[in-house]
């Protein structure tokens, strides 16, 4: 027997130990599972708790949020991710922090930033903006949409500002009924996001617009031609003009949850030319970065890109250094 406890206290150690780490460097999803999986609470015992602090969230919802297959985005999911901070005696805004990153996947919306000089709090205050405008526009939390494939071209004009930036995307539809996709542009500190424009380039057409100026959030939907079919696939291409900031350092992606190939490429203006470019990753807004490598210049050195085959849940960005 005492060899079996033995053996207990080492899980209960380990399991504490991966708390810790998920904790500390998200994602969300993965600290979630990690606090549920150390109180040793099978979900539908979280979703009574849950009802005892006046929240409604269904076992099916805790699934997909603890598989990384949704996010909580709306104000009610929100309340229930600091209740369940409380439940699953949890620090305060330990797991809500973890929600600052970008979330392209659950929206079927792209979360795309220029993140220099941006805090933590910042982008959490933009996360909070951004469920408003979303919920303005209707948004269901679920888009419908999954990415197959996702190529971003950002330029950078002569005053090193963000010019604007090019998305592609090939989706599939995973239900019956999708006609829409909502873009996310973030831009740069002391950008003014009521001069943005937004152009539908190929197999779509522009909706409505929200905006935030404080924050330098701005939505927008993109309508497609066809009403999508579970299974079907569809290509679309768009543009977000921006330079109405000073300088970027930095263009960075988020992704809620695993996708296809993002290929990311930045363009130089050739009188704003860097002195070099790196990559980078981050499990989320608040944890620290990792993988970095340098990027060689092409195309006469007035561009840089990476490519990664199948993204994770997290982020992932160029970065560079003015003289």
């Amino acid at each position: 027997m005492p060899h079996a406890t033995q053996h207990a206290d080492a899980a209960v150690d380990t399991a504490a130990a991966e708390l810790e780490t998920a904790l500390r460097g998200g994602p969300f999803h993965v600290a979630l599972r990690a606090a549920i999986a150390a109180r040793g609470l099978p979900l539908q015992r979280v979703q009574h708790h849950l009802s005892r602090y006046g929240v409604k969230v269904g076992v099916t919802s805790l699934s997909y949020w603890q598989q990384g297959a949704r996010r909580p985005q709306r104000p009610e999911s929100l309340r229930a991710v600091r209740a369940l901070e409380e439940i699953l005696h949890l620090p305060d805004e330990s797991l809500i922090r973890l929600l600052a990153e970008p979330d392209g996947a659950d929206h079927g919306t792209a979360a795309g930033q220029s993140a220099a000089g941006r805090s933590y709090r910042s982008l959490l205050e933009a996360s909070g903006i951004l469920e408003q405008l979303l919920g303005e526009l209707e948004c269901p939390v679920d888009g419908g949409l999954h990415t197959l494939g996702h190529h971003e071209r950002v330029r950078i004009g002569a005053r090193r500002e963000l010019l604007g930036r090019e998305s592609q995307h090939i989706v599939r539809a995973h239900r019956d009924g999708v006609d829409r996709f909502v873009a996310v542009h973030h831009g740069d500190p002391g950008c003014a996001p009521e001069r943005m424009t937004v152009h539908a380039l190929e197999n779509c057409r522009a909706g409505r617009v929200r905006r935030h100026h404080d924050t330098g959030v701005l939505v927008a939907e993109l309508l497609f031609d066809t009403r999508l079919r579970a299974g079907d696939t569809f290509l679309f291409r768009y543009g977000v003009e921006d330079g109405t900031a000073e300088a970027c350092r930095e263009y960075v992606r988020g992704f809620g949850s695993a996708g296809g190939q993002y290929a990311l490429q930045v363009r130089f203006d050739e009188h704003a030319l860097p002195v070099r470019c790196h990559r980078f990753t981050q499990h989320s807004a608040a944890a620290p970065r990792s993988g970095r490598q340098e990027l060689p210049f092409s195309g006469r050195h007035r561009s840089v890109h990476l490519v990664e085959p199948r993204v994770r849940s997290g982020m992932v960005g160029i970065g560079w250094d003015w003289e």
